[in-house]
């Protein structure tokens, strides 16, 4: 004898109509990587699939992006020079704010998300200037410069910024900074809960970006922290964070569900590179159904709580949802 649960089963018109949770084109942010140069579309072997890009690849790139119906993007900059402060990050000619003139010139309709970071820019790899006695990331000397590279990045027409290094105070810092630039209107989304996670190596071959000594435990979370964690977000919100992120995602579900339950404020979850590439690579070797093993992946941050998605599949599952 049929149950009400199983009634409400047997019809897929019917199960559509009672699902619960739903993913669209509109909760997708796709990453971009942008560099110097003419014609360069370089893959990255750890990530089937994503590419360094030269300005003109990107804005070809942007075009099918506008096509498959994603809107939103998030910019990360490989420069081609680094040194000990990450002078190009400051740059107004540098490899993110000319890029983000192109696109906005090309493409208004494009909302453009940067990144904000110095571990790209960095000759050491590390997300900001160091404290040579503890040999960390100076972080009240760190905070001066992200407030610096955020105005840089309004200027060349960025929607959204987006700090990554998980300085304490720099939501604050850059939101003085750009309202007092002028540019109170432009909001933050800020990396508020990001581990120190092992599932960040692919992004770190894609971007550049991996450390020359040590690693950044010292300034990221740490993965045992469940309270800490809730508590990093709710201070940025306190800050004047616009939107919340928890990175990796897939690992912290119970993180997203959480300050989910504990703000208002829209939340995003990053779907790292670690993450990606398991998936990619699983596909490859036969293991799993890729296409229902990405939507079921995508589905679970949405029902953990998460309005966005930062995901390096954006464009593949913009091919099969509404």
């Amino acid at each position: 004898m049929f149950k009400r649960f199983r009634r409400l089963r047997l019809n897929p018109t019917l199960r559509k109509m009672v699902q619960e949770t739903h993913l669209t084109k509109s909760d997708l942010i796709y990453p971009l990587f942008v560099r110097s140069g003419q014609g360069v579309r370089r893959e990255v072997a750890s990530m089937p699939g994503v590419y360094q890009l030269s300005v003109d690849q990107l804005l070809r790139e942007c075009e099918e992006l506008l096509e498959l119906g994603i809107e939103a993007i998030i910019l990360f900059g490989i420069p081609d020079t680094k040194d000990s402060v990450g002078s190009e990050a400051l740059c107004e000619h540098g490899i993110v704010p000319t890029a983000v003139r192109s696109i906005k010139e090309r493409y208004p309709e494009l909302f453009v998300i940067t990144d904000l970071c110095f571990c790209e820019y960095t000759d050491h790899g590390h997300c900001g200037l160091l404290n040579p006695k503890l040999a960390t990331v100076d972080n009240d000397g760190t905070l001066e410069l992200l407030g610096r590279q955020a105005v840089v990045h309004a200027k060349a027409g960025s929607d959204m910024i987006a700090p990554s290094g998980m300085m304490d105070g720099m939501v604050q810092k850059i939101r003085s900074a750009l309202d007092g630039a002028g540019f109170a209107h432009i909001p933050i989304m800020s990396y508020s809960t990001k581990f120190a996670s092992a599932y960040y190596g692919p992004f770190r071959d894609v971007a550049e970006s991996a450390p020359a000594f040590g690693d950044r435990r010292s300034y990221q979370m740490d993965p045992a922290n469940r309270r800490e964690a809730i508590l990093e977000s709710l201070a940025d919100e306190m800050e004047g964070a616009d939107i919340l992120m928890v990175k990796p995602a897939l690992a912290y579900l119970d993180i997203v569900w959480q300050i989910r339950e504990a703000t208002m404020v829209p939340l995003a979850v990053y779907n790292v590179s670690g993450e990606y590439a398991m998936l990619q690579f699983a596909a490859k070797a036969g293991a799993i159904d890729y296409e229902r093993v990405l939507l079921e992946t995508l589905l679970a941050f949405k029902r953990a709580g998460a309005d966005l998605i930062i995901t390096y599949h954006a464009k593949e599952a913009a091919r099969l949802v509404v």
